[in-house]
C-alpha cells in the first residue's frame, strides 16, 4: 500500500492517528445499579437512585460487566490485569448527576493488546491497544425540545462502557476504518457489545496529529469527540489533518483541544481546551474496593470464548477451500458465517460458496432483508443445492426455484414437485428430441461436421428449449456429440 501523505507547499506530511473507542457492554443492567441498560425507552424511565446521584446511594459492581470486559480483553489478545481499581473522574456537566464519573485510570482491567487489520490491497497491519478500562456513561442533554430550556435524560447514566485506547499506530483514514470495523467485528463475535454506532453503543474519539515526512516524535494532537460512524471517522481524519497541515505551513501553532466534526460542512470546530489528567482530579473511588479477580476465572472465561474472526477465517479456508477474499466476506458477520457453515456442511462446499456470495446475497440486497430475517433459511438453501448435486434439477432450473423460494418461503422440493421441474434423465426422451432437432436443421448439421464447431452451442440450446430446460445438461452434451458424430 502506498503511504497516505498530505502534500503541502513545503513538503510531505504524515498523519498520526489514535482512537479511543467507547463500547457499551452487553448487560441487562447498568455497571453499578440494577436499572435496565436497554436502549431506548421513555426519558428517565431506566434510572435508579444510584444513577440519579441521590445522597447515600452506594454503587454495587455488576459481575457480568466485569466478565464481559475480561472476554473483550482476551479477544484483543491483551493482558488481563488480576488487580484493577476504580477512580473518580471529576467534571461538571448537567447530565452527570454526581459531578463525577466512576472510571479506571492508573489500574485498568485490561493492558496491552493488538488488533490485526487487513487493508484493501491485502496488506496486513497490527494496531496496538494501549489499554481497556471500564467506566459508566453519562446521561444525555436534549436541546431541541424547547426554545429556552434544555432537558436531561438519565436513561444512559450509569450504563457500562469499555474504553478501548489504541496506540498512535494508525497512519491513514483507511487504516482507521479497517481498525474500527475489525474491532466491532470482534466485539460482536464475543457478544460483549452490539456495535450499533447509530444507537450510540459504539462511538470513537479520534486523536489526530501530523508531522513532516521523516520527522521523529509527535506534534500537538487534537481530539475529535464522539464520532458515530466509520465513514465519519475517516472523513474527520482527512479534514482535521488538512487543517493542521495548513496551520503549520502558514507559521501557526496547533492548540491541544477537543473538537467536533460537522459532516455537513465537512469541518472540525473547537469545543474546548483539551484537558489533561490532572484537570479531572482523579482519585481512588472511596465507595468501591479494588477489583481482584482469580486467574482460574479468567481461564474459565477464555475456555468458553467463541471462535474469533481470524480463527474462523483460517478454518473456512482450510476446511471448505474458500479463497482469502471469500473467507473475509463470509466471516464479516458471525450470522453470515454460521449460515454458510450450515449450508456447506451438507452440500458441495464450492457450490455453497458460489450460491451464497452470488444469488443469495443478491436476493437479500434486492429485498432489503438481513440474513436473520431471510425468507430462505440455511436448511432450505442446502436442500436446493442437494437437488442440484443429485441431478434432480439443473443449475438453470435451480435459479427459477430459488426465486420462488424467496417469494413464497416454500421448500425447494415442494416447488419442484408443484411446478413439475424435475430434471429429465431419460436417455430415450433426450435422444428423441435431439434426433428431431438434427433432422430439422440438416444444413447446420453438415456445417458442424465440416468443421464449424461453434454450432454445437446452437444444438444444445435447441435441445434444452425443446425439453423446456429440464433435460440433464451433461446427458444432452454427451448424446449430441454421439449423434452428431454418427
Amino acid at each position: 500500500m502506498s503511504a497516505y501523505r498530505i502534500t503541502g507547499e513545503t513538503g510531505e506530511w504524515e498523519v498520526i492517528v489514535g482512537l479511543e473507542v467507547h463500547a457499551q457492554i452487553v448487560s441487562q443492567s447498568k455497571l453499578f445499579s440494577g436499572a435496565s441498560a436497554e436502549y431506548g425507552g421513555e426519558p428517565n424511565t431506566h434510572v435508579s437512585l444510584v444513577d440519579a446521584g441521590f445522597p447515600g446511594m452506594l454503587p454495587v459492581l455488576n459481575r457480568e460487566c466485569v466478565a464481559q470486559a475480561v472476554r473483550t480483553g482476551l479477544g484483543l489478545r491483551a493482558q488481563i490485569n488480576l488487580f484493577s481499581r476504580f477512580d473518580r473522574k471529576n467534571y461538571f456537566y448537567a447530565d452527570l448527576p454526581t459531578g463525577y464519573q466512576i472510571s479506571q485510570f492508573e489500574h485498568p482491567i485490561v493492558g496491552k493488546g493488538t488488533v490485526e487489520i487487513e487493508l484493501s490491497d491485502g496488506e496486513i497491519r497490527h494496531i496496538g491497544v494501549t489499554r481497556m478500562h471500564m467506566e459508566q456513561d453519562a446521561g444525555k442533554s436534549i436541546h431541541d425540545q424547547d426554545l429556552t430550556r434544555s432537558f436531561i435524560d438519565l436513561n444512559r447514566a450509569g450504563v457500562a462502557l469499555m474504553e478501548i485506547v489504541s496506540e498512535p499506530d494508525i497512519r491513514s483514514p483507511e487504516e482507521a476504518g479497517a481498525y474500527l470495523r475489525k474491532l466491532r467485528q470482534i466485539l460482536r463475535y464475543l457478544g460483549t457489545c452490539d456495535g450499533n454506532m447509530e444507537e450510540g453503543s459504539m462511538r470513537a474519539d479520534v486523536n489526530v496529529s501530523v508531522r513532516r515526512e521523516g520527522e521523529e516524535g509527535y506534534r500537538t494532537r487534537c481530539e475529535i469527540k464522539n464520532v458515530n460512524s466509520v465513514r465519519f471517522v475517516m472523513q474527520a481524519i482527512e479534514v482535521e489533518a488538512q487543517r493542521q497541515v495548513d496551520i503549520w505551513e502558514s507559521g501557526g501553532e496547533i492548540n491541544q483541544e477537543t473538537r467536533l466534526f460537522d459532516h455537513v460542512k465537512s469541518e472540525t470546530r473547537s469545543l474546548r481546551t483539551k484537558e489533561d489528567a490532572h484537570d479531572y482530579r482523579y482519585f481512588p473511588e472511596p465507595d468501591l474496593l479494588p477489583l481482584v479477580i482469580e486467574q482460574s476465572w479468567v481461564d474459565e472465561l477464555k475456555a468458553a470464548l467463541p471462535e474469533l474472526p481470524e480463527d474462523k477465517r483460517a478454518r473456512l479456508e482450510k476446511e471448505y477451500g474458500v479463497s482469502r477474499y471469500e473467507s473475509g466476506v463470509l466471516t464479516a458477520e458471525q450470522s453470515v458465517a454460521d449460515f454458510y457453515e450450515t449450508v456447506a456442511r451438507g452440500a458441495d462446499a464450492r457450490l455453497a460458496t458460489n450460491w451464497i456470495l452470488g444469488d443469495f446475497f443478491a436476493a437479500l440486497n434486492r429485498t432489503g432483508c438481513s440474513i436473520e430475517d431471510s425468507p430462505v433459511s440455511a436448511e432450505a438453501l442446502r436442500e436446493l443445492l442437494s437437488l442440484i448435486s443429485d441431478s434432480t434439477i439443473n443449475g438453470k432450473i435451480a435459479k427459477e426455484v430459488f426465486e420462488d423460494m424467496v417469494e413464497t418461503g416454500e421448500k425447494p422440493s415442494v416447488i419442484v414437485d408443484r411446478k413439475g421441474l424435475r430434471q429429465v434423465t431419460d436417455t430415450g426422451a433426450i435422444e428423441a428430441a435431439i434426433s428431431d432437432i438434427l433432422a430439422a436443421n440438416a444444413d447446420k448439421v453438415e456445417e458442424y461436421r465440416s468443421g464449424k464447431d461453434k454450432l454445437f452451442g446452437f444444438f444444445v440450446g435447441q435441445t434444452m428449449k425443446a425439453m423446456k430446460g429440464k433435460a440433464n445438461p451433461a446427458m444432452v452434451n454427451e448424446l449430441l456429440k454421439k449423434l452428431l458424430a454418427s
